[in-house]
Parts: structure tokens; sequence; C-alpha cells
């Protein structure tokens, strides 16, 4: 079978399969398995048999379901809700200033999950009623917390950082600071956003018409010190060369437990619940990695990459054409699929490439994960849009899809600068050398 004729067979499969509703793990391994059948008959199933257990063999897969496991823990556990409760505190009597909480609460939440299901819908169902209290108004709300919850898959420790770090050979720690410095490019971008407006027009946005009392402001700051603990345990341990990623998870993990049972909620029921939903939640992760192996392998085989690199590489586009119609793709596709899935399948064909034009790699691969970022809230199909729709189901889809274009164009511009700009990541990544 031609290259060609393969591309449009396994692809145009992989797209009626989605729109069939098959989920994106078992139609990217079922399409394999016939095309593995078609191309080599009975045998070529060992290729997909060969690259499921190579990918079971990689020792950093064994961080994702502990990354997953501080996530999950830190929803069941009532530290979110008190780490809220501190921002709502200090920041209550500016105009927006429940929203700046908001911001920085999703980014904590962030770095403390690596997820952005569980950052958004968390920050929605802790700060959606305060500010409704408050008078906020619901665009803005919505808007704000369906844009800073996309900074799950960004600020490390990212999922899908690792899993580009098990693609392509990077440091997953070089890889984490460039997510840092992109997410707090973005986080700062959001919060000057919001300050402007909710002063432009306070309406929107009204400051809270009491004060909390100093001391008590204090007191609320020790919930912050538990938070503060489990992200540093995990990112200053990568940073500073102590631990690799898997053996950072780990230990975030431990950190988390301490803080649950220092708080009294460590029990039986609560490691029962974790334990089954990290399972669960890891078990579709581990599966599309499963999938996507088997039919970038099966993909490979039958000489599809190399006709992919070949054709980019021939095409008479500039470098830098080539590098913003990749970027391109990651956007336009994280509107439909999952990360990890688009990771999976577009790295092998697009990280050759970018090393061969003499691009810095890391670069690339932050900027690519940022538009995965923005294509969570880019409508119609973006992922947050639904997640922002099931915290306020009376809310129109069309509503939330406005409220989320300033934050889109923040993030657009944010990603342009970034991209124009490499030596902004390539000279602060280096920085860990």
């Amino acid at each position: 079978m031609s290259p060609e004729l393969l591309t449009i067979g396994m692809f145009g499969g992989l797209i009626a399969a989605i729109i069939l509703g098959v989920s994106l793990s078992f139609a990217m391994g079922g399409i394999a398995v016939i095309f593995a059948l078609i191309l080599n008959g009975p045998p070529g199933v060992f290729s997909v048999v060969s690259s499921t257990f190579g990918n079971m063999w990689s020792i950093l897969l064994s961080a994702i379901p502990m990354f997953i496991a501080i996530g999950i823990a830190l929803g069941r556990s009532k530290i979110a809700e008190d780490l809220y409760q501190a921002f709502y505190l200090w920041s209550g009597r500016l105009n927006g200033g429940l929203l700046v909480g908001t911001s920085g609460f999703a980014a904590v939440l962030s770095a403390m999950t690596g997820n952005c299901s569980a950052s958004t819908i968390t920050t929605g169902l802790v700060g959606i009623p305060a500010m409704k209290r408050h008078g906020y108004d619901d665009r803005f709300v919505l808007g704000t917390i369906g844009a800073s919850g996309t900074l799950g898959i960004l600020i490390p420790p990212s999922i899908t950082l690792i899993i580009i770090g098990m693609m392509t050979g990077l440091s997953v720690g070089k890889l984490f600071f460039g997510g840092l410095i992109a997410g707090l490019f973005i986080l700062i971008a959001f919060i000057t956003y919001v300050v402007i407006k909710a002063n432009l027009r306070p309406d929107l946005a009204p400051a809270a018409n009491v004060a909390a009392p100093f001391s008590e402001k204090l007191k609320a700051l020790k919930s912050v010190l538990l938070p503060l603990l489990i992200v540093l345990s995990v990112l200053v341990t990568i940073f500073l060369g102590i631990a690799t990623p898997t053996e950072a998870a780990g230990v975030g993990v431990a950190a988390v437990l301490f803080a649950v049972w220092l708080r009294g909620e460590l029990t039986f029921d609560f490691i029962k619940a974790v334990s089954y939903d990290t399972a669960s939640v890891t078990g579709m992760v581990v599966w599309i990695i499963f999938g996507a192996g088997a039919f970038v392998s099966i993909y490979s085989s039958g000489g599809g990459i190399a006709f992919m690199v070949d054709l980019l590489r021939n095409s008479e586009l500039e470098p830098w054409m080539l590098i913003v119609l990749m970027q391109l793709a990651a956007l336009v596709l994280g509107m439909f699929l999952d990360p990890v899935g688009i990771i999976l399948l577009t790295l092998p064909i697009f990280y050759p490439i970018v090393v061969e034009l003499g691009f810095d790699p890391i670069w690339f691969c932050v900027i690519f994960q940022l538009n995965l970022c923005i294509g969570y809230i880019t409508p119609p199909f973006g992922y947050n849009l639904f997640y922002l729709k099931s915290l306020s189901p009376d809310t129109p889809i069309t509503e939330i899809y406005r409220s989320v274009l300033p934050f889109l164009g923040i993030m657009l511009a944010t990603g342009a600068l970034l991209l124009a700009v490499p030596e902004i990541l390539i000279s602060l990544t280096q920085m860990m050398d």
C-alpha cells in the first residue's frame, strides 16, 4: 500500500470512528489492528503488541497515575476551598478582586493537579457561588474561570508535558520550566486584563463592602502553606535535579497525603475513593497512550511518517511558515481531540522537522502545548466550554462563547509573542543547564 493511500485510510478511518462516537483510544487501536492485518496479515499484529509493551516499560509512564492521584486527592479534600477563602479575604476589597483571586487560585490548583478539567471544575464549584453573592457579572466570571482553567496542562506538573518528554526524549524538567514561564506570562496577562476592565466597569466586578479583619487574613494564610508545600515538593525537586519526574510525583503524593492527614481528613473511605478515581482516570489516559502508540507504529512501519516528513521537508514553504503551520495544527486539533492523542499522533511527524530545521525543541514543544491550551477554549468545540456549561447550565452556550473571547485573544497574543521572540523561553530554560 502506498504511503498516500495509507495516510488517507488511517486518518480518514480515525475521523470516521470519532464522528461515530468511538472513544479515541479504541478508535486508534482498532484502526491500527485493521491496517496491520491489511499490510502484513496476522503477523503484522505483533507490531501492535510490541508498541504497547514498549510504552508499558517507559519509566515516565509511572509518573502519570501519581500526578493524577495528587489532583484527585486535592479535589476530595477541603484544601482547595480553604485556599480560595484565603484569596477571597486578601483580594475582595479590590474591584475585580475575586476574579484576580480566582485566576491565582486556578493557577495554583493547576500546579497541584496538572489537569485542565480538575482546575476548571474545582475553581468553578468553589468560586462561582461566592462571586454571584457579590454581584459579579456572569459572563466575566465564566470567561475568567474557563481561561484560567486551561493552565492545568501548561503549568507543571503537567501530565501532557511528561508525555511530550516520553515522545521526544527531551528533559521533562526543562519542559516543566518552560511551561511554568509560559503559564506565568499568561496568568499576568489575565490579571492585568481583569484589573483594567473591573476598574473601567466596577459594576461588572464590585469590591466587597466589608473588609475582613487583618487577624482573619493572617489566619487564612495558614491554608496557603499546605498547597505551597505540595507544589514546592514536586517542582523544586525536579528543577534542582534532586529527583526525576517519577520520583517527584511520589514525593508529591506523599506531601498531599501528609497535608490531608494534618487536616484530619485522611480516612479509609478517602483513600478508597481516591484510589478508585485514580485508577479510572489513569486507565483512560494509558489506553489513549497505548492506542496512539499502536496507531503511530503501524503508520510508521507503512512509511506514513517518512512520507509526511518528506512532504513537509520538500515543501516550498519557509522554515518559519512550517513552524507556524504545525502550531496552527495543534490549535485546531485541540478543539476536537484530547491533548494526549494529539501529542502522540503529531509529534512523531513534527519533531524531526523542528530539529532538522535547527529550531529549539523545548521552545517549540512549550508553544505547542500552549496552543493545545488555547484549543480548550476555542469555540465551538473547546473542552473547557462544555465544562463551563456544566457549571452554569442555565447560561446559553453562545454566552459562554462570548465570555471566553477576550481571554482567547490574550492567549493568542501571548503565544504569538513567545513564538516571535524565541529568546524569552530559550534563554530562561537554558538557565537549568
